[in-house]
């Protein structure tokens, strides 16, 4: 396991698209987490939704991804560069 988690609501098509985006670059597997129903995440995340963490706790919100710039491959170590 990868470490990634995926904070994501339903019906969401920004996390539609975070799901597709993730899927192209071939990302490692990840951990989807629904915030819908829960209190603390729905406190947290809000409208924030779709965020990317990793195992050490940085966040990646998805329309920062979207302008392609943090999500990368790379030929060695994490695929993704944090900001």
């Amino acid at each position: 396991m990868s470490g990634l988690v995926l904070f994501q609501r339903d019906d969401c098509h920004l996390c539609d698209q975070a799901l597709a985006v993730l899927a192209q670059a071939r990302a490692p597997a990840f951990e989807s987490v629904f915030i819908d129903d829960d209190a603390p995440l729905e406190a947290r995340y809000g409208t924030r939704v779709p965020v990317l963490r990793d195992g050490a706790g940085r966040e990646l919100e998805w329309p920062a991804a979207r302008s392609h710039a943090p999500l990368h491959r790379r030929r060695a170590g994490a695929w993704l560069t944090w900001r």
